[in-house]
């Protein structure tokens, strides 16, 4: 007898339900929009969270890991820092511009956070750092805020967001690869999802 016969119900899909792919990056005037909202409410660790997010094109696992010496010399907010990839065990260096330092460090001055602590600690005591699940339940709901499809987005929105518009502004796709911490050209390519777009946009551009 087939044992899978009867042996109870069948294992939902974990992704049932939901949109799967690559999670679209955001737009200028939608960066801006979610920026402001968190500016306007006072949510000081969100903001630094957001443009720490944009700036650096960490993945989440790396990004709620980040400890204060991470970015930071001494008192300074660094403008450049370098940190070793979860996934690849790589370092990847990014910059941090002038809007992300000043907000880092009003939220270390206001946290009271020492050079070792983390720099996004957990509010749940099992946990020293935010969680990659509650990290992402703060970009859904800043996504939801201005009025997108949270659905269709989620922390790989972050990730894509300034390399695609830095691709789209220079088409520097090396360049991009070394900002994302890909080992693989291909890998960039397929991240961004840039040949279809593109070819999208030729096609716009062809008038018959």
């Amino acid at each position: 007898m087939n044992a899978s016969i009867g042996a109870g119900p069948s294992r939902v899909p974990w992704n049932k339900g939901r949109l799967t792919g690559q999670k679209p990056p955001l737009k200028l005037k939608e960066i801006w929009a979610i920026r402001v909202r968190l500016q306007l409410s006072f949510r000081v660790r969100d903001l630094v969270m957001f443009n720490l997010a944009i700036d650096s094109k960490l993945r989440a696992c790396d990004l709620t890991k980040l400890r204060v010496r991470d970015i930071c010399h001494g008192e300074h907010v660094a403008s450049r820092a370098t940190v070793m990839q979860q996934k690849t065990q790589r370092p990847v260096q990014f910059e941090i511009t002038e809007q992300t330092r000043d907000s880092v460090a009003a939220w270390i001055r206001h946290a009271g956070l020492n050079a070792t602590d983390f720099l996004f600690p957990s509010r749940i005591h099992d946990s020293p750092h935010l969680s990659t699940r509650q990290y992402a339940r703060l970009v859904h709901r800043w996504i939801a805020w201005i009025g997108l499809d949270d659905t269709a987005c989620g922390t790989h929105t972050m990730r894509r967001t300034k390399a695609s518009l830095i691709y789209r502004r220079t088409k520097n796709l090396r360049a991009v690869q070394l900002l994302l911490g890909h080992t693989k050209l291909e890998s960039t390519v397929r991240y961004l999802g840039i040949e279809v777009d593109d070819a999208l946009e030729m096609a716009e551009q062809t008038e018959v």
